[in-house]
Formats: structure tokens, C-alpha cells, sequence
């Protein structure tokens, strides 16, 4: 099945990258039958941390974080399938678990065995996805705000559907495109919790002007099956770690403490006064936690 028309209307790196952050640490490759952007931050020799933004968002979401994880590590960040400057996935491979052989398939092209993986709300789940299923082995995985749980009752069932709809009607995307005017960006980021700075919602308003990059937003979560998430998550043998902003109105932070309890080797790290995206309001605080965390597993 083709994708909608609209996904060609994509980010453009000489347009909307102009003036990226981090703009020097980009680099664009082949893997997986699509063209990834990514940036990668430290020395190459160091330990490879691996980092996934989530729905909506794209490498710029890391803005903060990723140089203060590149003092210890080799920070590799992607652009997700049908995200910022990143290709989408055909139809047929939208959903996680092909999502997370896509990234899988990235890391092994680049011969990547990443020790950490840090994943923001629906790249946590790709990355608990990718553990599950051994395409990576890191002692730590780290999910700040993770999306790894089904909404509950009726949401779980209807907003995945609404989603679907919404992604295949090729209007739809426009409409968002059109309207995503700074006032608009700022009323969404701020529904999740969060408030961001001016360049933040620079550049979310950027992305969501672009109907191909909302299109993307929309096939994933159309296709995102949580509930087999959550039924394999028991098997996660992976060392975990779940960063929870107490504030966060997207994912109830009571969800966390909830599934630490299902996951053989979780431990909660509650940051209170944070929203959903925690790791772009307060990257020094983030950075300190996975620190002490990385701290804890030394012999």
C-alpha cells in the first residue's frame, strides 16, 4: 500500500536545517532500504549510547541532553522513520515491531553495540522492543516519560483507530500543517506538561508546518500495538530505569511505579515539577540521573 501523498511534503535539511542545533554533528546514511538523518556527539572510541526521541519530535529534542551524555559516551541519535529529516516506513513496516528492526538495522550497519539506550515516551517502547527481540544487548535501557503501557479503557482501542483515520485521509496532515502557528505549538507542548523555550518551539513549529513529519506522527501511533508491548515486557531482562516527570499530562507518572512492578530489574526516578519532556525543560537534572544510574552498575 503507498504511502499518502502528503509524506512527500517532508522536512527539507537546506529549508527547515538550516540552522539546526548541532548542525555540524549531522550526517545522513543508508540503511534499511531508507535515508536517515542522525548526529553523534563524543569520542568515537567511547561506549555507544544510543538515543530515540518520540512521536512528533526529532533529533533537536536532544539539544540539550546529547552533549552532556557525550562527556562519557559516543551519543548516536536518529532521526525515527517518517521524523525530521529521516525517510518513513512503507506501510507494511509501520508499526513497532518494525520500527524497531528498522533502528535495529540501522545499528548493525553501523556496527553499533550500544551499552546504554535512552528513549523518550514512544522511543523508549522501540528500544524495549529492539531488547526483546536481542537486536540489542545494552546494560542500561532508560526511558524518560515512556510510552510502554496501553492508554486505558476505551482510549487504548479508539485512539490508535482515530489515529489510522486521520493518517490515511490525506487532508488531514495539511490541516495541522496549516494551522501549526506558534500559538498552536505552544498550547500543545504545554498540554503535555511541559514548558519549553522559545527555540524549542522554534523548531516543534517547524516540524508541524511540514504535513510529511505530522503524516509520520500519525502512521505511528495508528500502528503502535502496546498492549503486545506490554504482555512481553515481564521478559525484559535488561537492567531499566524510568525517568518520570511528575508533572507529565501525556503519560500518568503513576504508570511508571505501576510497571516497575511487572519488570524484573526496573527502578523509578521520580523529577518533580518536570512535563513530559523532561530531558528538553531540565537536561542537567536528566544527565545526572542516568549518571548516578551508570554509576550504580560499575562493580
Amino acid at each position: 500500500m503507498p504511502l499518502p501523498s502528503h509524506d512527500k511534503d517532508r522536512p527539507k535539511w537546506e529549508r527547515d536545517g538550516r540552522d539546526w542545533p548541532h548542525r555540524a554533528a549531522s550526517r545522513f546514511v543508508e540503511a534499511a532500504g531508507l535515508r536517515w538523518h542522525l548526529q553523534e556527539f563524543g569520542a568515537p572510541d567511547a561506549p555507544v549510547l544510543l538515543l530515540l526521541h518520540g512521536t512528533g519530535a526529532a533529533t533537536h529534542s536532544w539539544r540539550g541532553l546529547a552533549p552532556l551524555l557525550a562527556k562519557e559516551f559516543r551519543v548516536v541519535a536518529p532521526d525515527l522513520p517518517g521524523h525530521g529529516f529521516s525517510d518513513p516506513l512503507p506501510s507494511r513496516r509501520l508499526s513497532l515491531p518494525g520500527m524497531a528492526e528498522a533502528v535495529g538495522d540501522l545499528t548493525a550497519q553501523l556496527g553499533l553495540a550500544p551499552r546504554l539506550a535512552v528513549g523518550h515516551s514512544a522511543g523508549a517502547a522501540v528500544l524495549a522492543r529492539m531488547c526483546l527481540d536481542r537486536r540489542i544487548a545494552p546494560d542500561l535501557l532508560v526511558a524518560i516519560n515512556g510510552a510502554l503501557t496501553p492508554f486505558p479503557g476505551l482510549a487504548n482501542i479508539l485512539f490508535p483507530g482515530i489515529a489510522r483515520v486521520l493518517f490515511l485521509n490525506p487532508v488531514t496532515p495539511k490541516v495541522f500543517a496549516w494551522g501549526a502557528d506558534r500559538a498552536a505549538v505552544r498550547r500543545l507542548i504545554d498540554g503535555t506538561g511541559s514548558r519549553l523555550d522559545p527555540q524549542g518551539l522554534e523548531l516543534y513549529r517547524r516540524l508541524f508546518t511540514r504535513a510529511g513529519h505530522v503524516a509520520g506522527a500519525l502512521g505511528m501511533m495508528a500502528n503502535w500495538d502496546l498492549p503486545a508491548l506490554s504482555r512481553d515486557l515481564p521478559g525484559l531482562a535488561t537492567r531499566t530505569l524510568l525517568i518520570v516527570g511528575g508533572d507529565d499530562k501525556a503519560i500518568k507518572p503513576d504508570d511508571a511505579f505501576a510497571l516497575r512492578e511487572r519488570l524484573p530489574q526496573a527502578r523509578v526516578e521520580l523529577l518533580r515539577g518536570l512535563g513530559h519532556l523532561a530531558h528538553e525543560e531540565a537536561p542537567e537534572r536528566v544527565a545526572e540521573t542516568i549518571a548516578a544510574e551508570v554509576a550504580a552498575l560499575a562493580p
